[in-house]
């Protein structure tokens, strides 16, 4: 299960120490003007070796387009890119070789597969993730031609919380600091945890928070193609990704319906709800109000301390991983959940698009 979604598709291809990494996607509109420096500034929001919170691998993220562009425009044709790996320490590695690393994937693939790459985690390291965001980039673009923004930001990291909703803050502020917190003053607060649980070894994690603007009303495909669904899965296939909620998410559970319901009301001639508690996703459904969700990311499991685990002949040991890795993965992991947010509502308005013929 390598590709992701509908009608348009995802499909990745390499590995973290690999010699690239690489996507095609399929069943893209034609006629997009492609903004290569738009590439190049998703993909810089993403790398590695951006700031002192970051991992210190340190890797340019060229995308080389292959196919799918001819002067300037998508042709409709698959667009097939690479971006090679060019930093790679597999020697930092060695020493996992033989052991299992808790909380990684290394056991599981090794009884799956019966082989693992050891170096970097191979295929389930969020090196990966820099695939996605490039195609993300491409949806962003298709996106824009149809007024739809996506808009993501860091809500939370250990127990230092965003205590307002998105409307209070001016997004536009999220990239102004390393953390990619709209608010300056929680930023900081955040940036010095993250730096103090750097300096001993340790990770940290949080919640990224998601807007999108500008959506019309019909995305999603009842029963069992719901938006929410889509984008719930889209979500949890990114790496340490442990939950998701959209709109009032676990707070409904502890409400009354009359407290939650979003009550419609006559707004000059449109019909429109007075709050918007459903995220704007009704019955799996858009209903043309923003739609916001959060997404919770666990601390990232490769720790520069000593930790029990065992050898994969069951035997028990020590590991003191090396390398390089990330403290706390959320600040990179903004524009990754943008770039499968733009994804999944690109493939639902083509899909819907495709079911109606009055879409406009």
């Amino acid at each position: 299960m390598n590709s992701i979604g509908r009608l348009l598709s995802l499909t990745t291809f390499g590995e973290s120490h690999g010699v690239a990494i690489g996507g095609v996607l399929d069943g893209f509109p034609a006629g997009i003007l492609v903004n290569e420096d738009f590439i190049r500034t998703e993909m810089a929001r993403r790398r590695p070796g951006q700031s002192a919170i970051t991992t210190a691998r340190n890797e340019k993220d060229a995308v080389e387009i292959l196919s799918g562009v001819f002067e300037g425009r998508t042709t409709g044709t698959p667009i097939a890119f690479i971006i090679r790996n060019d930093n790679t320490r597999s020697k930092d590695y060695d020493n996992m070789r033989d052991v299992y690393r808790p909380s990684h994937a290394d056991y599981v693939y090794d009884c799956k597969y019966g082989v693992r790459d050891h170096c970097g985690g191979g295929r389930s390291s969020a090196r990966e993730t820099a695939v996605r965001v490039c195609a993300g980039a491409f949806a962003k673009m298709a996106l824009v031609q149809l007024g739809i923004t996506v808009q993501a930001y860091t809500s939370q990291v250990g127990n230092i919380m965003l205590d307002k909703d998105y409307g209070h803050y001016d997004l536009s502020a999220t990239e102004n600091n390393a953390v990619r917190c709209p608010d300056a003053g929680k930023a900081k607060e955040m940036e010095n945890l993250i730096l103090d649980v750097k300096r001993q070894g340790d990770t940290v994690g949080g919640v990224v928070t998601c807007v999108v603007k500008g959506v019309p009303i019909g995305l999603g495909e009842p029963l069992y193609g719901k938006l929410t669904s889509s984008l719930a899965h889209a979500m949890l296939s990114i790496n340490a990704v442990k939950g998701f909620e959209y709109g009032n998410g676990f707070e409904a559970a502890v409400g009354r319906g009359s407290e939650q319901n979003d009550l419609f009301y006559n707004n000059d001639g449109r019909i429109a709800t007075r709050t918007n508690n459903s995220g704007g996703i009704q019955g799996g459904i858009s209903n043309g109000n923003d739609i916001y969700f959060r997404v919770a990311f666990k601390p990232v499991a490769t720790l520069l301390m000593e930790q029990d685990t065992v050898t994969r002949t069951g035997e028990d040991t020590t590991l003191l991983a090396h390398g390089r890795h990330d403290p706390c993965v959320v600040p990179r992991a903004v524009p990754v959940v943008e770039a499968m947010t733009a994804l999944v509502i690109l493939d639902n308005y083509l899909l819907h698009r495709s079911r109606s013929g009055l879409f406009v």
